[in-house]
């Protein structure tokens, strides 16, 4: 199949790696104001990867031309941070056509409803086929621009969704051969609550700002960064993102069962699951507290949980904490900013069964 990948950090080139081992046609596109990684891969002609995929595997295209990106495309992945689902959409509105796969990748909170909302397509067209799944399907740092490190490769736990959800498995069957462990979530709801990183990243740094600061990161985000105090507060906040499911009536995994099933950990724990996980050997803190860790997991991840178990009427005491406190930390208000909510896109005006209605 021809492949587009939208977004070039570390996510975007295992993704466009991994599909380009499989066979596909894979070509690459990202915003002229990351111009390093498209240059060092029309440079070397594809991408190089080292750790559990490794090897060099050959790129169609890379550049800024979305058109010539997505045109004669199969399936779309657009790749990045939660902030960077709505420029990836608007930059796509002229050129989707029927029949097309968009698949973003991970959700983060409500990536597939953003991303209509920014191509203008309404939330039940099947037209173009909108889907997201629950998480990144590789832990994977960027050693230099085109070259990448994959820690590891999910081995299950991984979930998908299409908007609305009864195209889920025909996306399914279409990706299968390069995530052959991936599974159909109900719906979008559940692949964005299952989506573990503003359980574990802000919990992780906030617990660690000071070694984080005096360090630059110099120390294992995971294996070094929790102990059974950091756990408890993992843990809180993963309970209240388990309660919002239950009231929706959608499963979630416990984050470090989750963990066992992805092969990342060998020990359901919140604590010793991730001090000897060997699936996240070796990663490195971040070298500043201006990271993803906060302003994606928290102002756009926390911010969207306490906003949809305010709608259904959950109490999320702890996660409220983390927003305020981390706010705190940072100088900023992040649920004032509402960068990703109920509201902004465009759910807050619907009952619990009327949202599942839309989005089955």
């Amino acid at each position: 199949m021809k492949i587009a990948v939208m977004g070039l950090g570390a996510g975007g080139c295992a993704v466009a790696f991994d599909c380009a081992a499989h066979g596909h046609q894979v070509s690459l596109f990202d915003f002229e104001q990351f111009p390093k990684i498209i240059e060092a891969i029309q440079n070397n002609g594809g991408i190089y990867c080292e750790g559990e995929l490794n090897g060099f595997q050959p790129m169609v295209y890379a550049g800024h031309d979305i058109q010539e990106v997505l045109d004669g495309a199969d399936i779309i992945y657009a790749v990045g941070p939660a902030y960077s689902t709505k420029p990836f959409a608007e930059v796509c509105k002229p050129f989707l056509k029927e029949g097309q796969m968009v698949i973003i990748c991970p959700s983060s909170c409500g990536g597939s409803i953003e991303f209509k909302n920014g191509a203008g397509l309404d939330i039940r067209d099947t037209g173009v086929i909108i889907a997201e799944t629950s998480t990144l399907p590789y832990a994977v740092r960027l050693l230099e621009p085109g070259k990448i490190k994959i820690f590891h490769k999910l081995k299950g736990g991984l979930f998908l969704a299409t908007l609305p959800a009864k195209n889920s498995s025909y996306v399914l069957d279409r990706v299968r051969d390069v995530y052959p462990t991936m599974s159909t979530a109900k719906n979008v709801l559940q692949t964005s609550l299952q989506n573990g990183n503003p359980v574990i990243h802000p919990a992780i740094t906030l617990m660690n700002v000071a070694l984080i600061e005096r360090t630059l990161g110099d120390f294992e985000f995971y294996h070094e960064g929790v102990t059974p105090a950091v756990g408890r507060l993992i843990e809180a906040v993963d309970r209240e993102r388990i309660a919002i499911g239950n009231k929706l009536g959608v499963e979630v995994i416990p984050d470090p069962e989750l963990g066992v099933l992805q092969g990342y950990m060998t020990e359901n724990s919140y604590d010793t699951g991730f001090i000897t996980a060997p699936g996240f050997k070796g990663v490195k803190a971040q070298s500043d507290l201006d990271y993803r860790y906060f302003n994606e997991d928290v102002g756009y991840g926390l911010v969207f949980l306490q906003t949809l178990a305010e709608q259904v009427g959950v109490a999320t005491p702890v996660i409220s904490a983390v927003i305020t406190i981390v706010s705190q930390l940072m100088n900023r208000d992040y649920l004032k900013e509402s960068k990703r909510t109920m509201e902004t896109l465009g759910l807050s005006k619907y009952t619990m069964k009327e949202l599942e209605d839309l989005l089955s």
